[in-house]
Order: C-alpha cells, then structure tokens, then sequence
C-alpha cells in the first residue's frame, strides 16, 4: 500500500536501501518492498546495506520477512567502506546470498542497551571445561574456583546473550555457513572484513560494484519454500523501490539516537508539569514525545500511536473548554 515505484515485468530485481541505524521505519520499508517484490513476481530482492545495527524489534521483523520470502533475497553490503555491524550482521546471516563489496566489515552483533550499557553479562570468568579436561585438572578440585569466577551478569543478561547466540547460530547454519564465528559475533564482538569473512565461509561472494554481484550469482541455487531455485541475473533490469514520504518521515522519528532524546523530553516534560501545575505546555510536549518514542521503540504500533495523538488533542481541546 506504500508503494512509489512503476509495476515491472515479472523477471526484475527490486532493488531495497538500508542506510542508517535500523528501527522502526526501516522494518516497515524493508516489508513493503518484499511484499512488493512478491506481487511482481520479481526475480530477486537485493538489499544494499551500510548500518551499525539498530534495536533489536525491527531487526528481527526484517529477519522473519526475508524468511518467509517467495523471492531469493540478496544482502549487498556497499559501498567501500561501510559495515553491517549489530543488527545488520543477523540480516547478513538471514539473507539467502550474503555479499560484501571490498574494504566492508560486519560483526560486533553483541546486544546492548538503548543507552549504550552492556546487555550481557562478562563471559571472561567462564571456566573452559574442555582446557581443563586436556590439561587433566581435577574437577572436584578446581570446584571452589570455578564457582567464583561463573559470569556475574544477571539472568535477564544471559537470557538475551542465549537467546541471540541460538537466533545467529540458526540463521548460519540454515544456509551453511561459519556457524562458530557466528556465535563469535555475539558472545566476543568479533569482527571480520569482507574477504575474510569470504575465506572463513561467513559470506558467500565479495562484489566490486551490483553489476558485479549480479555477474556472479547468475546461475547460482538457493532454497525457496524448500524448492531449489537458480538465478537468471543475465540482463536483469533493475528497479529502486523508494520510500515514500510516509517512511521517510516515520524513519527520522525512530532513529534510535531520536527515539533516546524523546523519551528524555517526554520524562522530564512531565516531570516539569508535574512540579509546576498549569504550565501546560511541558506537559503537552512531554506526553507527544513519549507517544513518539513509544512508536519508535515499537511499543505502540504507528496506529496506536496515532490514535493516542487524537485522544491526548481531544483531551486537551475539553480540558481547554
């Protein structure tokens, strides 16, 4: 229902942007051009990624649409010099082609906070079970040390470090690739540039430029809905889907580092009506940012958060009579 670009013949590449920290918005772009991709029985879907992550809703919305995509689904990480750190690393992984133009990296997929905190608790402690069984350490002796030094992260931290490394580990292994640098990615923030990540089966191609990716996947099978497919990438024609207004606006609102400020002014607009009664308008801007905000960190859906931007004007307008 979004979409801005011209029908094409059954056959083209649809050609999808990500560019920036990964939100909201960018869930909602990236379905929509698969969506699109699939009513035109599109040959392919190629995904140009430069980002250093984002939160971790809409990157696992993007994950479970390129998933369950009727169309092979490609992840270009151009141009030289960009990443696909964080959240863009689990895309990479969940892509059916996986590709990095030279001097890209991607990793550094270890959770954190919104604020930028540690969302995992410190592994470094962590006894290594299978050193010990070589060296032939007692096990019944090394007890004492080994439970001090077991890793001091809250159970909410090992949940979310468990819970990612399974996610990565999957996506690798559905598609045959480096499934133990994955988990690497999360558990020790590795990083790896893209002719490494070529060599240690991580990716499967390294591309100078799209032209040059298209040249090398065609041909290539990949697995769709259990079916063996090849590519025929020879003269393809490619189509930009662009977002339209309605993205790029919602895109600027759940940028995470707008999302953080937001909820700042929300909290202390409120705070500051709460201390100052009848100043009104700390309060006004308070609770439309918290709406926004919410929106942002996928909280409320886009509609909800509309809908509680009508009641709160309604509200305003009686409290105004």
């Amino acid at each position: 229902p979004f979409f801005t670009t011209a029908a094409m013949a059954a056959g083209d590449a649809v050609v999808l942007e990500i560019d920036g920290a990964i939100g909201a918005a960018t869930a909602d772009y990236v379905i929509s051009g698969i969506e699109y991709a699939e009513e035109v029985d599109a040959e392919l879907i190629i995904i140009e990624k430069d980002t250093p992550g984002g939160l971790m809703g809409p990157m696992e919305d993007i994950v479970k649409a390129i998933l369950g995509s009727r169309v092979p689904v490609a992840t270009y990480v151009t141009p030289a010099g960009a990443r696909a750190a964080s959240a863009g690393t689990y895309i990479l992984m969940a892509s059916h082609i996986a590709a990095m133009a030279p001097t890209t990296r991607l990793g550094a997929a270890t959770p954190v906070s919104l604020t930028g905190d540690d969302a995992t608790p410190d592994m470094k402690g962590e006894p290594d079970v299978k050193d010990d069984q070589e060296d032939g350490n007692d096990a019944a002796g090394e007890e004492s040390e080994s439970a001090s030094e077991a890793p001091s992260g809250s159970d909410l931290e090992r949940k979310v470090l468990n819970d990612a490394l399974a996610e990565i580990r999957s996506l690798a292994k559905r598609y045959g690739r480096n499934a133990e640098w994955a988990e690497k990615a999360v558990s020790e923030a590795a990083t790896l540039t893209a002719r490494e990540a070529l060599d240690l089966n991580v990716i499967e191609f390294v591309a100078d430029s799209r032209g040059d990716l298209l040249n090398q996947i065609d041909g290539y099978e990949v697995e769709i809905n259990r079916e063996t497919v090849a590519l025929a990438t020879d003269g393809i024609v490619i189509d930009e889907f662009e977002p339209n207004w309605r993205i790029k606006i919602l895109s600027a609102i759940a940028s995470p580092e707008i999302v953080l400020l937001l909820g700042l002014v929300g909290v202390y607009g409120l705070m500051y009506e709460g201390l100052n009664p009848g100043a009104i308008v700390p309060g006004v801007v308070g609770a439309i940012c918290l709406l926004l905000a919410a929106y942002g960190l996928q909280m409320l859906p886009v509609n909800f958060a509309g809908l509680g931007l009508i009641i709160l004007g309604i509200a305003l307008m009686i409290g105004e009579a």
